[in-house]
């Protein structure tokens, strides 16, 4: 989900019969954004449960030890997160797979294998800048010229930031290491970097939440 907004101003231009206010561009533009962020927070959260509940339905009603089934789902996590991050500008909600699974089995595992997919998948993104072909999105054209100044200014700090907070479209700055030509090995560490300490705070939070949530699933 994006984050931040310029300054807020109002244009006008002189029509016929006198000035004419045109927009508020910059407060309806925020008032959108945060409306899109609670959107994928209540979402994100709904799916959680909704997963968790479905593995707790299958475990009950088939009598499964889901928790002999840990590898499994540590692929399934790792195969998930990185199809999630595959997509560009369009993101797939494989944090919701990533806190479900976490609450049902190691969290820390759980974390190392979405941070290794979700880190292998943001290389569409990174090779899409770097062979020079354009994904035209007006909407996220300015944003985009953002990234490509965090990455003159921050290196390989802006990528950590960006991998680690989940608001910024890590696409964006993917696109603009690809394009500045940074090394495929230094976006992959940095990237990694960001990922590991995202994941395990999103699998831990998972871990603790949903028992506190819906203790009667865990009894």
């Amino acid at each position: 989900m994006p984050a931040g907004a310029g300054s807020l101003y109002c244009v006008y231009y002189s029509a016929s019969d006198g000035l004419v206010k045109v927009s508020e561009i910059s407060k309806s533009s925020r008032k959108k954004k945060w409306l899109q962020t609670a959107a994928w927070v209540v979402g994100i959260a709904a799916l959680t449960a909704g997963i968790f509940y479905l593995l707790s339905f299958l475990e009950d009603y088939f009598g499964l030890p889901l928790e002999e089934f840990a590898l499994q789902a540590y692929l399934i996590v790792f195969g998930v997160t990185l199809l999630s991050s595959c997509t560009i500008l369009f993101p797939a909600p494989g944090v919701a797979i990533l806190m479900a699974a976490a609450a049902k089995w190691n969290p820390a595992i759980v974390a190392m294998a979405a941070s290794v997919g979700g880190t292998i998948g943001e290389l569409t993104g990174y090779y899409a800048g770097y062979l020079g072909r354009k994904i035209i999105i007006t909407e996220y054209r300015e944003r985009y010229e953002q990234a490509v100044g965090w990455m003159n200014r921050y290196g390989l700090w802006a990528i950590f930031a960006f991998a680690l907070i989940p608001v910024l479209i890590f696409d964006l700055i993917g696109l603009a290491a690809g394009a500045l030509k940074l090394p495929v090995w230094k976006f992959l560490l940095a990237c990694w970097a960001g990922r590991i300490v995202r994941s395990l705070i999103e699998a831990y939070f998972g871990a603790g939440f949903i028992p506190l949530v819906f203790p009667a699933w865990f009894s």
